[in-house]
């Protein structure tokens, strides 16, 4: 029987006998322990297989991470093995790279602003649909790199992805256009197209839209934080649960900072475009597309397309069932719309919808984003693309 193993090192030598439950678990396991690169790549595989510190008792070891080590130590590795690998380090041209693209949305949006209030006529109409088209690129590329890209991990992602682009586009639209239309449905019409007026019978809102492309830098510095953050724990901690509490408060923490940089966006905007600053519908509306983004950027799309599918849906259904009002004998189809609409203005159905949906995935994301296998060092990201 080998020496047993005193400290926090994990013992080398394999161990003898009839019961080796470390060596049934590395075959099990096999493939894991030869592509890991360090301990910490074996310790959040093992957890997202669902081997939890109390799990590691079984095995003679107090915590994941110190069966992760022993477990390491013991692949039978060549003896000119590349030693364990440093944190990885964002060069600096890819990380001005990402900033230049997480910069890019909101440029693109003052841009076509300003192109709108210089042009009339078809060529407005023109200079609108450039706009559309180009702003959507843009925020294209600034999620397919830096810290915002969500790397696809098998076929199963490619639909829930589709899911969250056009949930998220829809939302969009209806924090630029959806006040004034269900203002319009609600009042008979609308008569008219939107217009930029204030005293419009169906206005827009470009300063929401202004702060949520502006925002992406900020969203991108705050997801660098987090990723950082506990990358920088996940070293340094001895257990799951260690870890989870460590990071709780750093996610939380980056949550904030961009709901205050959002805020200090909008304020900006509504002040230079001269319109009334909605921060509860831009609140809301950004921290459920922030939340989404980043459960997606580790992983976890199925929760972020259902709560965006949901949230879309709420927001047609208040459309619908104004119209719908209009039938023969369908008017009480209006009433817990217009009773919304009564208390809390047409800014009320978005920031009831969002901010449930944001909830949602603030608590998914407590939950998710805390483990050790949502911010293993992913070789297999190569240079993240989506």
């Amino acid at each position: 029987m080998g020496e047993a193993t005193r400290g926090r090192k994990p013992a080398v030598a394999p161990r003898r006998g009839a019961a080796d439950p470390v060596k049934a678990l590395m075959h099990r396991h096999r493939e894991l322990c030869e592509r890991a690169v360090d301990p910490l790549e074996i310790a959040a595989g093992l957890e997202a297989h669902g081997i939890t510190d109390r799990t590691a008792a079984r095995f003679r070891h107090r915590d994941v991470f110190s069966l992760a080590e022993e477990m390491f130590a013991r692949v039978p590795r060549d003896a000119d093995t590349a030693p364990r690998p440093e944190s990885p380090v964002t060069p600096p041209a890819r990380r001005a790279e990402w900033i230049v693209r997480a910069l890019l949305p909101g440029a693109v949006c003052a841009a076509t602003l300003a192109g709108l209030h210089l042009t009339h006529g078809q060529i407005r109409l023109a200079v609108t649909a450039v706009g559309v088209i180009a702003l959507i690129l843009a925020v294209r590329a600034a999620l397919t790199r830096g810290p915002l890209s969500a790397c696809r991990r098998g076929p199963a992602s490619a639909a829930p992805a589709t899911g969250v682009r056009v949930w998220t586009c829809w939302l969009l639209a209806y924090a630029v256009l959806g006040d004034g239309l269900l203002t319009a449905v609600a009042a008979g019409g609308p008569d008219t197209l939107p217009t930029a007026a204030a005293d419009s019978a169906w206005p827009v809102d470009t300063a929401a839209l202004t702060a949520l492309t502006l925002s992406c830098a900020p969203a991108a510095w705050s997801a660098q934080l987090l990723v950082s953050g506990a990358r920088r724990r996940l070293t340094a901690s001895r257990g799951l649960q260690e870890f989870a509490a460590a990071v709780r408060p750093l996610l939380l923490g980056a949550f904030v900072l961009y709901l205050a940089a959002l805020a200090g966006l909008h304020a900006l905007a509504a002040a230079v475009l001269d319109e009334p600053a909605a921060y509860a519908r831009t609140l809301t509306l950004g921290a459920l597309l922030l939340l989404a983004r980043l459960l997606a950027t580790h992983g976890f799309r199925r929760a972020p397309a259902l709560v965006l599918g949901v949230a879309a849906a709420a927001e047609a259904s208040a459309l619908s069932a104004l119209l719908g009002a209009r039938l023969p004998g369908c008017a009480f189809l209006a009433t817990p719309v217009q009773a919304l609409l009564d208390g809390w203005g047409p800014g009320g159905v978005p920031v009831l919808v969002c901010g449930t949906g944001a909830l949602t995935l603030l608590i998914h994301a407590s939950r998710r984003l805390t483990r050790a296998s949502a911010h293993a060092p992913a070789r297999a990201r190569g240079d993240d693309r989506c």
